[in-house]
């Protein structure tokens, strides 16, 4: 994989901001990185397994085994990577995959007590590895009342919030300590602009030879 090719995942809780930051973050790259930038999101629905977590998240299938749901979303990883994560990246000079969750969602959403991170990772062993991810740390009241606006049904995992959240900061550690990965926390209660702003500061460390010269 070129190491001029960049892959950012955001992360977050349902309500957290996620799909604004990372069409915010695209719109601004695009200015330095005109037709460099792709978008995508988690779970792909047209890639593998992508209808039926859909329907599965969205309560139309009631009855399922847990560890099935958990493969359907490795399942519709690996092909969301074998389609367009990989071959984007591959293209090097600067391109760069924005994606709306990731494994890191998998590890809050699909491990229990029987089924650890490990094994959940294991699943994802073939996944494309992040270069960076950034969590958009939200309280769970200002997800409630932002997915209250929305107006629309509540899907599986949107409830049980202030448990999801915390699930989260042990994942994140996990990622870190045991898998090597580079988490950024922001604040998510920011300003989308002040979000995006904070994204960018994680993304010029990482490669301090894209910071624009002011």
């Amino acid at each position: 994989m070129s190491k001029d090719s960049l892959f950012i995942v955001i992360e977050g809780l349902d309500g957290s901001g996620k799909s604004s930051a990372s069409a915010a973050l695209k719109e601004h790259l695009e200015q330095s990185f005109t037709g460099k930038i792709k978008r995508s999101y988690e779970p792909h629905n047209p890639s593998c397994g992508g209808d039926y977590i859909r329907d599965v998240l969205e309560k139309r299938i009631t009855q399922f085994d847990p560890f099935v749901l958990a493969l359907a979303y490795a399942a519709n990883r690996l092909d969301h990577n074998a389609r367009l994560i990989k071959p984007w990246l591959a293209k090097g000079d600067d391109h760069i995959f924005i994606c709306d969750r990731y494994y890191l969602s998998s590890l809050v959403y699909n491990s229990a007590d029987d089924f650890s991170f490990d094994q959940v990772m294991l699943l994802n062993k073939n996944a494309r590895k992040p270069d960076l991810i950034f969590f958009l740390n939200v309280r769970a009241e200002v997800c409630r009342e932002r997915m209250n606006k929305r107006n629309e049904p509540v899907e599986l995992f949107e409830t049980k919030l202030d448990t999801y959240r915390q699930k989260y900061f042990s994942a994140i550690k996990y990622l870190q300590q045991d898998r090597g990965h580079e988490v950024i926390e922001i604040d998510g209660n920011q300003t989308l602009k002040e979000v995006v702003n904070d994204i960018l500061k994680g993304i010029y460390r990482h490669m301090p030879n894209w910071k624009p010269q002011s």
